[in-house]
């Protein structure tokens, strides 16, 4: 049994690698050709210091104190000469992977269904070839889809779990779009190029509560985030506000609806913008947040939507003296349009 190991780099590329039984993480790396940083590989120099985000591992104790202090292996510095993995882990590397020696995997998928869901959005499916592996990336990771004919491609995160054949994206609809444009014409069968998974956001471990909060497409890597919770059975309190401009924008909520058979302690909210609709909470998500996740402190909130919708969220917090367990977050840029040809 191997143990898989995430690499994450400052640069926002993640490598994985699998980890035999009692090898260490350094040169688990090595056999996979990722060079990590390091001096001497005997716990002396403490060049090979990283941090472990989630995981299970021991760290013996053939190490000098100057290389990894009590205090820091307390915070979850790791010496990854060191590092023997007894589970998954997910590591954050400090420096960028062409410095490793490494960089973005590339694959190919074919498109097996595209659904448009009104003017707002259309849910891309797409099949890794047959016989082939698919992808790993964490919930909550992204990929750049190469956007056939343009030269150009465009960043979706997974709205579908690790592991499966079947990958999903959640793509806004922008007029003259260029991933849009494409889509209009796309049909089962076209190939596309991705390249990834890249992306600090994405879930971490632990059982305290969750706070979600989504914004619009932003929906995606939640919905990944829930497939893996409700898979390991999750008993952790998580819920979900969804906020979008318009009720049209409002997309894939059944699908957030199952995760509530699924998951005992789940529950979301949709929040629309527009104060002329007929919706049962309107305005923005920080006036929907639950005061009793908020008031403990020991909520872990998970943030992805425009810029404009992370700022006030991030603002809030600060203005409310809020401090979450942890805070993390992801802003996505709508595309611009094509320019008109002249």
């Amino acid at each position: 049994m191997c143990y898989r190991i995430a690499l994450n780099f400052e640069d926002g590329v993640t490598r994985f690698v699998d980890c035999k039984p009692g090898e260490k993480v350094l040169d688990a790396a090595f056999r996979n050709k990722i060079n990590l940083p390091m001096d001497c590989s005997d716990g002396v120099c403490g060049t090979c210091k990283c941090r472990a985000e989630s995981g299970s591992y021991d760290m013996g104790d053939d190490y000098i104190e100057d290389a990894l202090t009590e205090d820091e292996a307390e915070s979850g510095l790791v010496l990854t000469c060191q590092m023997v993995p007894s589970s998954d882990c997910v590591i954050s590397v400090p420096v960028t992977a062409a410095s490793c020696k490494t960089g973005q995997q590339k694959f190919a998928a074919t498109v097996t269904r595209i659904a448009p869901h009104n003017d707002a959005a259309a849910v891309l499916e797409l099949a890794v070839g047959e016989g082939e592996a698919a992808p790993a990336f964490l919930p909550g990771q992204y990929v750049n889809i190469d956007v056939p004919g343009s030269g150009d491609h465009r960043s979706y995160s997974f709205s579908t779990a690790p592991g499966e054949t079947a990958l999903g994206f959640l793509i806004k609809k922008i007029d003259g779009g260029l991933m849009g444009n494409w889509l209009a014409g796309a049909k089962p069968g076209d190939r596309l190029d991705l390249t990834g998974p890249m992306g600090s956001f994405y879930l971490r471990g632990g059982d305290g509560p969750l706070l979600f909060l989504a914004g619009g497409t932003g929906l995606a890597p939640f919905l990944s985030m829930l497939e893996v919770l409700a898979r390991e059975g999750s008993q952790r309190q998580i819920h979900l506000i969804y906020g979008v401009t318009r009720d049209l924008d409002l997309v894939l909520v059944d699908d957030v609806a199952a995760y509530t058979e699924r998951l005992p302690n789940f529950s979301f909210a949709t929040v629309v913008a527009d104060p002329d609709l007929d919706h049962p909470r309107k305005g923005w998500v920080t006036q929907h947040m639950p005061d009793e996740m908020l008031a403990a402190g020991e909520v872990d909130v998970y943030l992805c939507g425009p810029p404009p919708m992370v700022d006030a969220v991030r603002h809030y917090l600060d203005d409310q003296k809020i401090q979450a367990a942890s805070f993390h977050y992801e802003k996505f840029t709508p595309n611009a349009p094509l320019k008109a040809s002249a």
